[in-house]
């Protein structure tokens, strides 16, 4: 006997899979969420918020000046040429083949960059242009000034290495003597090296100083809302949930402080171009202002946004270490 068979059992069908990356589109979204509300904070408090943001953007700007200053001191002292430049003075009575021997032995040095050779009539003439030798010389019947080799040495060489090499220049046969100021060079390059230390010394402080700022600031950001974080706390809330908003404030003083210092600085050394290349020009020298490039920019805004989280990190752990913010 044939029994009949129903269709055969159809088994359910799976359930559709839950979207992929749930856990890291909600942990994007809790971010997302806590820097937009922490920016709100800051801006429904626009007095305070500014306040703040000014301090830290000082204590930002003013170690970014000083570098910057040094920096253009450093480039100013090298853009003044004569004032590295060798002099070498041939001797009287020195031939025009004597002459060409020793430019040439000149040139053959290492560390030299450019010879120049001006004759007795330049250096004549020179003189004659400054005040109170033109009457003088007017008494000198014969030229008694000597050829003089003037001697540029590379850019990228220190004083000492100028130094020696004036004295590489003197033991060449056919001069004189060398007129070299290296005094003058070391105590510019020690001021600048002091002047280089005085800039991390202060950095430091007002870095500190910044620190300061901005976790007094979230301190009292979490004081305010300690109601809140202790309902949160009590639902279950974990230490990096309540700290997150807190963190992003930090970071949003920090980013905003830190434009204010870049904006600051080139709003003062545009102020400044003008003046300094006009200085600079009463030495013989052209020196434009150099302020702030990009990599200075880039360093300000990630210090700025580094003491904004620490500072906010600080503040809100000592909150969490005492259990309930009080």
């Amino acid at each position: 006997m044939n029994r009949r068979v129903g269709p055969l059992p159809v088994e359910p069908a799976a359930p559709k899979p839950v979207l992929e990356h749930a856990g890291l589109r909600a942990w994007i979204d809790q971010h997302q969420y806590s820097a937009l509300s922490s920016l709100g904070r800051m801006w429904a408090r626009r007095s305070a918020t500014v306040l703040t943001v000014l301090v830290m953007g000082l204590a930002l700007a003013l170690p970014l000046l000083l570098s910057l200053a040094v920096g253009n001191l450093r480039g100013f002292g090298g853009s003044l040429t004569d004032s590295r430049e060798v002099a070498a003075f041939l001797r009287v009575d020195a031939a025009p083949a004597d002459i060409e021997r020793s430019v040439a032995a000149v040139r053959a040095l290492a560390d030299v960059a450019r010879v120049e050779v001006r004759d007795p009539a330049a250096g004549l003439d020179e003189l004659r242009r400054l005040d109170g030798f033109g009457e003088a010389l007017e008494l000198i019947g014969a030229n008694p000034l000597p050829s003089v080799l003037v001697v540029a040495p590379q850019a990228a060489i220190d004083a000492a290495r100028i130094g020696a090499l004036a004295a590489a220049i003197e033991n060449i046969d056919g001069v004189d003597f060398v007129q070299f100021d290296l005094a003058w060079r070391q105590r510019l390059d020690a001021a600048l090296a002091l002047s280089q230390r005085v800039v991390w010394v202060v950095g430091i402080l007002l870095a500190l100083g910044a620190l300061l700022v901005v976790g007094n600031t979230i301190r009292l950001d979490v004081a305010a809302r300690a109601d809140e974080i202790a309902i949160v706390q009590l639902l279950g809330g974990t230490d990096g949930f309540v700290r997150r908003p807190f963190l992003y404030a930090g970071v949003w003083y920090g980013t905003l402080a830190a434009l204010a210092a870049i904006v600051g600085a080139g709003l003062a050394f545009g102020a400044l171009a003008a003046p300094v290349a006009r200085l600079a020009q009463t030495y013989g020298a052209s020196h434009a202002l150099a302020g702030p490039g990009l990599a200075a920019c880039l360093a300000v805004l990630a210090g700025g946004i580094v003491l904004g989280w620490i500072g906010a990190w600080a503040a809100v752990g000592r909150q969490l270490a005492l259990g309930k913010p009080q």
